[in-house]
């Protein structure tokens, strides 16, 4: 057994897995690395009933993981560069072996897929910080379900502003529907809900456009979404409308929320030394 983890700044996710197959995925909520792991560690052994003994490795990856020294509970670690990881699991995950795999955290990590050539492309500031954050000053609301409740009941028609309602219909080859301007056209009777669907809009729309940008520049048609912002019910639909405007396949694998920790497990699983 493999046990991936990637330690973020609150949340850690965990992946066990057994001949290259998944058998559990868990998530703990902690500040201190060594704590999450940890923590993780424990999770993944009590859902899946087994002894610390059956795990073989530690596959760490995340911000956290150069705090956890050379062994966890007397299992060895081993690093796994966040970036391999991403590039890893999308890869794996969406079945496709070019593509720009796209990490969405608090921020946004773009990495590069071509055959087993993994490599870092960029990122954004924005991403799952910038959507808290704009929910705070915005509505008041601190939390993401509360925030995609509220826009599964909004309009963008009265937040943002359309290429339509420039040029009085479409414009070459961009639909009247499509966004001239996130937040371009705010008007008075715009409701809270409206709100929250612009502030989700305006990340999901941002992440994809510069997504697009990144395969255009890689001479790429494939572009995988992974993290937890993937879970949110409008990023599908957002992320699908820039993919049909722009020519490009975004692909959700199902497990995209747990991607990071699922990548650092199957790199060490493929490794020299534990494959078995």
């Amino acid at each position: 057994m493999i046990l991936g983890i990637d330690i973020g700044g609150t949340t850690t996710d965990a992946v066990a897995l057994k001949d290259g197959e998944i058998r559990a995925l868990v998530s703990v909520q902690a500040s201190d690395p060594i704590t999450a792991a940890a923590g993780a560690l424990g999770k993944i052994v009590d859902v899946l009933n087994l002894p610390l003994s059956d795990i073989r490795v530690i596959a760490a990856t995340g911000v956290g993981s150069g705090k956890l020294g050379s062994h966890l509970l007397g299992i060895p670690v081993v690093v796994v560069d966040e970036f391999t990881s991403i590039g890893t699991a999308g890869s794996l995950l969406a079945d496709v072996s070019r593509a720009i795999v796209v990490s969405m955290g608090t921020g946004t990590a773009l990495v590069t897929v071509d055959g087993t050539n993994i490599a870092h492309w960029g990122g954004i500031g924005v991403g799952g910080g910038t959507l808290l954050g704009l929910s705070r000053l915005v509505l008041n609301v601190s939390t993401i379900p509360v925030l995609t409740r509220k826009a599964r009941g909004g309009h963008l028609e009265t937040v943002d502003l359309t290429v339509g309602d420039i040029a009085g219909g479409p414009l070459n080859n961009l639909p009247a529907s499509a966004t001239a301007s996130n937040f371009g056209k705010v008007s008075d009777d715009a409701t809270d809900e409206d709100k929250a669907l612009a502030i989700i809009n305006l990340v999901c729309q941002t992440i994809g456009v510069v997504a697009v940008a990144a395969a255009r520049g890689m001479g790429f048609s494939d572009i995988v979404l992974t993290g937890k912002l993937t879970t949110l019910p409008q990023t599908r639909e957002i992320v699908s409308g820039v993919g049909k405007l722009f020519g490009m396949t975004f692909h959700v694998p199902e497990q995209a929320p747990y991607a990071t920790a699922i990548g650092a497990a199957q790199h060490v699983y493929h490794a020299e030394g534990f494959h078995d």
